[in-house]
C-alpha cells in the first residue's frame, strides 16, 4: 500500500490568524487542509490517508471531508505536541492499516496545498529505487553555515538543495527510526530527512516544483492564491 500521513496540528502563530489555524483558513469557500488532500485522495497510486489534525478541530474536518467528497482518509487522530510526534503518531496508525512489508509512506504538510501529482507519483517510484525520497528544490540564493568554530563554510548554490515535502519511505523504515529517536528521548529532529539521515539512511531524492511552498505567513497565503488562480487559468484557458 501507499498511504499518505499529512499532519495538520500547527496553530498558525506565524498566520496571526485569531478565529482559525492556517490549514483551516478558506480560499473560494475551501480550507486549505482540503486542496492538500484532494491531491492524494486523487491520485491513483494511493491507497489511504492518516491526518493528524488539531483536536478540537476533528469535527470540523470531518465534515469537510463528506462536503468535499475526500473519501481516502481512513482515519483522523489528535496531533502529538511537536511535528515529530504528530507524524509518529500518524505513522503508527498507518501501521495499523498497511497490509505488507514493501508498504510506502508519503509524510506530507498539511499547508503545502502546491504539490502536483507527478510529484507524488515521482515519490513513490524513487522509494522503490532507493529506498527513501526527499522532495526537492533548487536553492536559488547563497547559503552561509555556520560551523563549530565559528567559521563559515559557503556551499556552492549548484551544490545545494532545499528539502521541503513530501518526503517519502517505506514505513517499516521511518517508523523505526522514530522508535529509535523516542528510545533516546530525541523529540528535536526538524523533519523525517533530518531523523533518517541522523540514523544512517540513505536518501534518494527529486526535483519538485518550485511553487511547493509551506504556508506559513500571510505573504506565503497571498502566494497560494496567485497559484490557485494561475492553475485554474491553466484548465480553462489553456496557458
Amino acid at each position: 500500500m501507499n498511504i499518505a500521513v499529512v499532519f495538520a496540528g500547527g496553530s498558525g502563530r506565524r498566520m496571526h490568524t485569531k478565529s482559525r489555524p492556517k490549514q483551516f483558513l478558506e480560499y473560494q469557500g475551501k480550507p486549505i487542509i482540503i486542496y492538500t488532500l484532494e491531491l492524494f485522495d486523487n491520485h491513483p497510486m494511493i491507497d489511504g490517508i492518516v491526518v493528524a489534525c488539531v483536536e478540537e478541530w476533528i469535527p470540523f474536518l470531518e465534515k469537510m471531508l463528506k462536503k468535499f467528497e475526500i473519501t481516502k482518509v481512513k482515519k483522523i487522530i489528535p496531533g502529538g505536541k511537536t511535528g515529530q510526534d504528530s507524524i509518529f503518531k500518524g505513522l503508527v496508525v498507518a501501521e495499523e492499516i498497511a497490509n505488507g512489508q514493501d508498504d510506502i509512506v508519503l509524510i506530507h504538510d498539511g499547508v503545502r496545498p502546491l504539490i502536483t501529482e507527478q510529484t507524488i507519483t515521482d515519490n513513490i517510484e524513487m522509494v522503490r529505487k532507493e529506498g527513501s525520497c526527499i522532495t526537492c528544490v533548487p536553492a536559488t540564493e547563497t547559503f552561509i553555515v555556520t560551523q563549530s568554530d565559528g567559521s563559515l563554510e559557503i556551499p556552492t548554490r549548484a551544490d545545494s538543495l532545499i528539502a521541503r515535502a513530501p518526503q517519502s519511505f517505506y514505513l517499516r523504515d521511518i517508523l523505526s527510526a522514530h522508535r529509535q529517536a523516542r528510545k533516546e528521548d530525541k523529540h528535536d529532529f526538524i523533519d523525517s530527512c533530518s531523523m533518517m539521515h541522523y540514523y544512517g539512511h540513505k536518501l534518494g531524492r527529486i526535483i519538485g516544483p518550485m511553487e511547493n511552498i509551506k504556508i506559513t505567513t500571510p505573504t506565503d497565503y497571498f502566494v497560494f492564491k496567485a497559484m490557485v488562480e494561475v492553475h485554474e487559468n491553466q484548465q480553462i484557458f489553456g496557458f
